[in-house]
């Protein structure tokens, strides 16, 4: 077993959030040896800010390291993982695992066949509330979890119009695909992962198609409505195959006040809590002395989820051991569900996941 501190980790695409990964990945020990991108300017920022190598072709790169964070542009995800899982090396990808269900399946073929690991950067998960609330789930605490009701929702959020995130020939797919895989995925892992089977679905593009979009944040320049091809809101009601079923509101975008609320119900107690404060509340019914209803607030100590993600991912490295957390098999599903509601809204009818 290696350890930690001997975990050697190479990026490519050296934007944001490769420089947030790389800085929970020294806090946590391991270390930042080289960065790989397209461009000059961003090789030559990630290589003064960290001390790292590096190159414009991965190919090099991968010969030194022991582990590869991917945060490209969606569309690129494939190619740098599959090379990665190829080359024997262990990989972490953000979210989502690509940009199409099929870019996603042959990533998922591929680390079928890997001697290393792809986990997929769904960072949420490891919020202190969550993992108290799966873990009452795991104990039997919520009784069956029946139903969540997942929110994400900004008043006027849309990224940097005319970057890759509005066009879906880079990103596959608009709210859905950047913030509404977080929603996704965070409610299946509170159910436990259950099999879906059929998605109905509307997307729609209100705002960030309409030439004067007033906004209250963008990330980067708002280069106008000319690469805006992407849905920037969505509703779907997605059932399960044991009868549970999720109910999703995402949005870049709408006239209402911006949520990041989740509602789990279940049989003997449900919770709700919103990821972008602290804490959560769980409802209970008890009838010790008499029948009584009671809410119960939830602190947990500070839990930097980004951070906590990357400790796991450097323990997996380090043990040679495929992490069970933010799996490419769950991957994979949030991207058939994410296909589902795109093909449900095209065809105006629910469809079937398979």
């Amino acid at each position: 077993m290696t350890a930690v501190s001997d975990v050697r980790v190479g990026f490519v695409g050296l934007g944001n959030i490769a420089q947030l990964h790389a800085d929970e990945i020294i806090g946590h020990g391991g270390q930042v040896v080289a960065g790989t991108d397209v461009s000059p300017e961003a090789r030559a920022m990630f290589a003064e800010d960290y001390g790292a190598e590096v190159f414009e072709d991965h190919a090099e790169m991968y010969e030194l390291v022991d582990a590869v964070v991917v945060s490209t542009p969606n569309r690129f995800h494939e190619e740098y993982v599959v090379a990665a899982l190829e080359a024997g090396l262990d990989v972490l990808v953000e979210k989502p695992l690509a940009h199409t269900l099929e870019s996603a399946q042959r990533i998922a073929d591929a680390a079928r066949d890997a001697q290393g690991f792809c986990m997929v950067g769904f960072h949420n998960r490891f919020w202190g509330p969550v993992q108290v609330l799966n873990s009452y789930r795991e104990q039997g605490k919520l009784g069956d979890v029946n139903h969540v009701e997942a929110n994400y929702i900004r008043r006027r959020g849309v990224p940097g119009r005319g970057s890759w995130f509005t066009r879906k020939d880079v990103s596959g797919g608009g709210a859905v695909i950047d913030i509404g895989t977080h929603a996704i995925d965070l409610a299946l892992y509170l159910m436990g992962y259950p099999d879906v089977e059929e998605v109905s679905a509307t997307t729609r593009s209100q705002f960030g198609s309409e030439e004067e979009y007033s906004y209250l944040y963008m990330w980067g320049e708002d280069r106008g409505v000319g690469n805006f091809d992407v849905e920037d809101s969505a509703t779907a009601f997605i059932r399960c195959a044991n009868g549970a079923t999720i109910s999703l509101e995402v949005a870049w975008a709408a006239n209402r006040e911006p949520s990041q609320d989740f509602f789990v119900r279940g049989t003997d107690a449900g919770a709700q809590f919103d990821i972008s404060e602290e804490g959560m509340t769980v409802h209970e019914t008890a009838d010790d002395g008499v029948n009584h209803h009671r809410d119960i607030d939830v602190e947990t100590t500070d839990r930097e989820a980004h951070g906590i993600e990357q400790q796991h991912f450097l323990r997996a490295v380090a043990e040679g051991k495929h992490p069970v957390m933010n799996t490419v098999e769950q991957g994979l599903e949030v991207q058939k569900i994410m296909d589902g509601i795109y093909r449900s809204s095209e065809e105006g009818r629910a469809v079937a996941i398979e």
